[in-house]
Order: structure tokens, then C-alpha cells, then sequence
């Protein structure tokens, strides 16, 4: 395959480039359910090597590689034992310079994904925070950790009322030492990842060295988990009511959005953007920082990415967001006005690795895919950046998952109220008219995930010459979208009625979407030119739940209801 556009190269183009990530379409790979390579039932970085091309095929510019590291899989893979290593059930070290190498003639970046706030509980760390003493070096491998005594008597109670956000107290008691009261750590998530001490220089200097690790071998970027959780306010005062049930509060949590979190990010973007790649020199067009900052509030969202900081922030409000029309409108008219006052461009994200597919969200079945249609030609029409998740360029349901083949620990640590994540993280179907659908060469009993039984016209190789599904979809999008950039970071104008039911918006001069919620059929102007619709047209009206990219004529009108 012919790479789209060079690989990052030469040094004495660093200063002239413009990032290459303002308007970047990054593909997330989810390896343990994207591609096996060995047969063992599992994806791993093999696998994802020899389906590079279906992800160049697309039209991206990068992918997302979730953790590929060591891990006892207590919570999919981020909670890591060494943080510069390949699991080795995933490959090697040197299996993830090929992936690079590969990915870069393809045109490709490759951005790890960086878990910063936590570690296992099998880290040679905590390992030996657990089995430090009283005296100074047991004080200093506590401090890597956010270790604290216990309240009331002999400590027996959390030092604080802070949630887990998978459920339960986010504080666990260490084994006594006998003497003194007892003592717990933070975990924001499971008890399995345990939540590091980000005011200990020790911490900080570890990090740079993963960043450089990883750098050294290749990889354009880095997403950071959790980016908002890693600094916890000092003196750790409690958090009170509605933790995690209010998400439009989060940034006032005393573990969320502290102020110490843009000096850190000031940090690595100028590590980032100086530190040489395999060749010796940096990347033209620098590295793209990108956070999971789990916030609401769109001005507070645009502090990550002001000058100097974060290149992206995933804005949940639209990851999150119903399809409706004015919940949506309300999204991209915060959001894009929010990182236009800093400078910065907007980061739309369907679906991820965590979220329910896009398919199920909007309403299953047809409804559903319908609507996950429109939904992606929007977001990949808006200025700024998008992120698609593997499988949702097939346009794949939420798929079920029996309660005994269950990993997520939400399913556990909520009781079983919550079925958790397991349903966006089944593995893709390639090709074949039954499971495990060209995903491995394994029992599909001993696969990651079983698969559906109904998935065989949803495979890629059932997709690639059907010019009307979601695969050519995407790829005819995402081709005219590269065709149409858009213009600097400015706020998005949305043009509708007040009702929602429908609204249009501008890419740039010479690409409109149309996006109809309504029942009402909406009248085409036919001196616009229709560049692609989400769903077959009905004559010269868009119908419900369809979406449309148009080349308006001169002085073209906006539909008329």
C-alpha cells in the first residue's frame, strides 16, 4: 500500500511544521480483541501488524494503542506492572518496533497509551511499600503511594470518605507493621491499582523515563489516563455527597482537576517536543499529548489544551451526549467556543474502549445503526479532531457477554448491576460465516470474547465491496474530509430551529452537514450538491435520523421544515 503522507522525519522541519494533530483522525485499537497473530485466542501486537492496512485503508492518521504492558488484568490491562515493557502473551519489545516501523510507512503515528495515576498492586513498587518497616526506607517506599493513616481509633476507619469510581471506598488498609495505627492507600479505581503519590519527585523523574522509553522506540504521542485524577488536593479533605452519581461536578472534587496538573503537562509537552525519535532527531510536526480528563464544564476542559499544554482533550459531554438534536447542538457550540478562546482545536470521540457502542446507545437494531451513521458523519464533519474506535467503522452493536465469561471488575464491584464494559471489547470480526470470524485461529471457546452468532455481514471482508455499508461509509468520509480541511480553531456555527429537530453547520467553504432528528422530511435545495449521505435519499429530502454532506451552491439556502 502507497503511504498517504511521509512518515515523521527530519529534524530541520521541526520548526516549520505545523502540528500534525489539529485535525488528526486517530483510530483506537483495543489489542487483546483487535487481531490474533499467535492463535492462543488472544489479540495481541502480531496481529494488530497484519491488519495495519485496514486501519490505513480507513483514511486515519494514528492509532491509540491501549496498555500492551504486563498486567495481571484486574481491570483490562491498566493495571501495569512495567510500564516499559510488552506483556508477554502480547508480543515483545521488538514485535512493537515492527508495529511502528510498519505504521510509519503507512503514514501512521502510533500513540501509547500512558497510565499515570496508578499502578498494580503487583509493581515492584507496591510490592515494596507492602513490605516496608517503620524505619526511613520503608517511609520512603510508602511515599511513592498515596498512604495515609486512618481516622478514629488505632486507624480502623478511611482516612477520608473518597469513592472508588467503580464503586465502594477508594481506601484499602496495608497489613500492620504493628506499630502505630493502621495505615491505607488510595485507589480512585480498583483495589488492584493503587493510586500513585504525585507530589513525590520520585514519581515525576519515573514518568520521564517512560516517556523517553517509549519515544526512543518510536511512538508519535502518548493519551494519558485518567489525566485529570493524578493530583489530589492537599490535605485530602473530603468530598461529600453525590462522588461520581453528579459527573457535571467533577472538576469540584478534591481528587479531580487540580491546578497542579497544567505544570505537569507544560513538562511533558516540552519533553515531548524536544526529545529525539529513533533517528535522532524529533518529529516533524512535534508529538500529540492527548487526555481523558472525565469533565464537564467546557472552559475548565479548554485549560488542558492552552498553549504549551495537552494537543487533544476527549470531550465526554459528546461521547455522552443522546441523540437529540438540541443536546448535541449544545455540545459542539460549548465545545467548540470553549478550545477557540484558547487557541485549540476540539477532540469529538463517539465511542471507546469504555463506552457503550454507538449502535446500542442510539437504540439497537436498525434504529440504532442509523442513527450511529448520522451520528459519525457529524462528528467527522466537525472541525478539530475525531477518534474512532475499532469496530465502529462496522458499525457493531454492543455485543452480549455471559456472566460467567465477565472481566470487567464494574460487573463485580457493583454487584451485578452494572454489566461493565465487556460488550464494547469483544473482537472483531474479519472475515468467515461463523465465529471467530477470522479474529484467530483458536476454539472461538478459547477466544478473548465469545462473538455473536448474527455477526457474519458485519465483517470486514463481507463490508468491503458493499459501497452501502458502515465500512465504505467511514472510508468515504474520511476521504472527503481530508479532501475538505477546515479553518482555524473558531467556534462552530450551528444553524436550526430551537426545537432540535434539525441542524446544519459548515465544515468550511465547501462542505455543509445536515443532520435531520425529526419525523418531518427536510427539502434539499437542488442547487447543493450531495456529497454523501448517511442513508439512501428520498428523492430531494433527507429523512429522519439521516445525515448529509453537502457542497452548497452560491447563496444556497438552509432546508426549509
Amino acid at each position: 500500500m502507497t503511504p498517504r503522507s511521509p512518515a515523521p522525519s527530519a529534524a530541520g522541519a521541526v520548526a516549520e511544521a505545523a502540528p500534525w494533530w489539529r485535525e488528526a483522525v486517530c483510530y483506537q485499537v483495543y489489542p487483546r480483541s483487535f487481531a490474533d497473530g499467535d492463535g492462543d485466542g488472544v489479540g495481541d501486537l502480531a496481529g494488530l501488524l497484519g491488519r495495519l492496512e485496514h486501519i490505513a485503508a480507513l483514511g486515519v492518521d494514528a492509532l491509540w494503542v491501549t496498555p500492551f504492558h504486563p498486567s495481571p488484568l484486574a481491570d483490562g490491562g491498566y493495571d501495569i506492572t512495567d510500564h516499559t515493557a510488552v506483556a508477554p502473551e502480547l508480543g515483545t519489545l521488538a514485535g512493537f518496533d515492527a508495529l511502528t516501523a510498519r505504521a510509519h510507512a503507512l503514514g501512521l503515528r502510533v500513540l501509547v497509551d500512558l497510565v499515570a495515576n496508578h499502578t498494580s498492586v503487583e509493581h515492584p513498587w507496591f510490592r515494596a511499600a507492602l513490605a516496608a518497616g517503620e524505619g526511613p526506607d520503608g517511609a520512603a517506599a510508602r511515599d511513592r503511594y498515596v498512604v495515609r493513616t486512618g481516622r478514629g481509633p488505632d486507624g480502623e476507619e478511611p482516612p477520608n470518605d473518597w469513592r472508588s469510581a467503580f464503586g465502594g471506598p477508594a481506601w484499602t488498609r496495608l497489613p500492620h507493621t504493628g506499630r502505630g495505627p493502621a495505615r491505607w492507600y488510595l485507589h480512585l479505581h480498583t483495589a488492584d491499582q493503587p493510586d500513585l503519590n504525585w507530589r513525590n519527585p520520585e514519581v515525576t523523574a519515573e514518568y520521564d523515563r517512560v516517556l523517553r522509553f517509549w519515544m526512543d522506540h518510536g511512538a508519535d504521542g502518548f493519551r494519558i489516563d485518567v489525566a485529570h485524577t493524578l493530583f489530589k488536593a492537599e490535605g485530602l479533605p473530603d468530598a461529600g455527597p453525590g462522588q461520581h452519581s453528579e459527573p457535571w461536578r467533577n472538576h469540584l472534587l478534591p481528587y479531580h482537576d487540580q491546578p497542579e496538573l497544567h505544570e505537569l503537562y507544560a513538562r511533558w509537552r516540552e519533553l515531548a517536543d524536544g526529545h529525539p525519535g529513533p533517528d535522532g532527531t524529533p518529529p516533524a510536526g512535534g508529538r500529540l499529548l492527548v487526555g481523558e480528563a472525565i469533565l464537564f464544564d467546557h472552559a475548565r476542559l479548554a485549560r488542558y489544551v492552552r498553549p504549551g499544554g495537552l494537543g487533544h482533550v476527549f470531550d465526554f459531554a459528546w461521547t455522552d451526549a443522546p441523540w437529540e438534536g438540541r443536546a448535541l447542538r449544545g455540545v459542539i457550540e460549548g465545545s467548540s467556543a470553549a478550545v477557540a478562546a484558547v487557541g485549540a482545536p476540539a477532540t469529538w470521540t463517539l465511542a471507546s474502549h469504555d463506552a457503550v457502542r454507538t449502535v446500542t446507545r442510539f437504540g439497537g437494531g436498525r434504529a440504532g445503526l442509523r442513527r450511529a451513521r448520522a451520528a459519525a458523519l457529524v462528528t467527522l464533519a466537525l472541525p478539530g479532531a475525531a477518534y474512532v474506535y475499532q469496530g465502529e467503522e462496522l458499525g457493531l452493536p454492543q455485543a452480549p457477554v455471559a456472566e460467567e465469561r465477565r472481566r470487567d471488575p464494574v460487573w463485580t464491584l457493583s454487584g451485578g448491576t452494572d454489566e461493565g464494559r465487556d460488550g464494547c471489547r469483544v473482537p472483531l470480526p474479519w472475515s468467515g460465516p461463523v465465529a471467530p470470524y477470522g479474529f484467530s485461529t483458536a476454539d472461538p471457546g478459547h477466544c478473548w470474547f465469545p462473538q455473536p452468532a448474527d455477526w457474519p455481514p458485519l465483517t470486514v471482508a463481507a463490508q468491503e465491496g458493499d459501497p452501502a455499508s458502515t465500512l465504505s461509509l467511514y472510508r468515504a468520509a474520511l476521504r472527503l474530509r481530508r479532501a475538505h480541511p477546515a479553518p482555524a480553531s473558531a467556534p462552530v456555527r450551528v444553524t436550526g430551529p430551537e426545537s432540535g429537530a434539525w441542524f446544519s453547520f459548515d465544515r468550511g467553504p465547501g462542505l455543509r452537514c445536515l443532520v435531520n432528528f425529526g419525523p418531518a422530511p427536510l427539502d434539499l435545495d437542488p442547487a447543493d450538491t450531495v456529497l454523501l449521505s448517511s442513508a439512501p435519499l428520498a428523492g430531494p429530502t433527507l429523512l429522519q435520523d439521516t445525515a448529509v454532506w453537502l457542497r452548497p451552491a452560491e447563496g444556497a439556502r438552509f432546508p426549509l421544515t
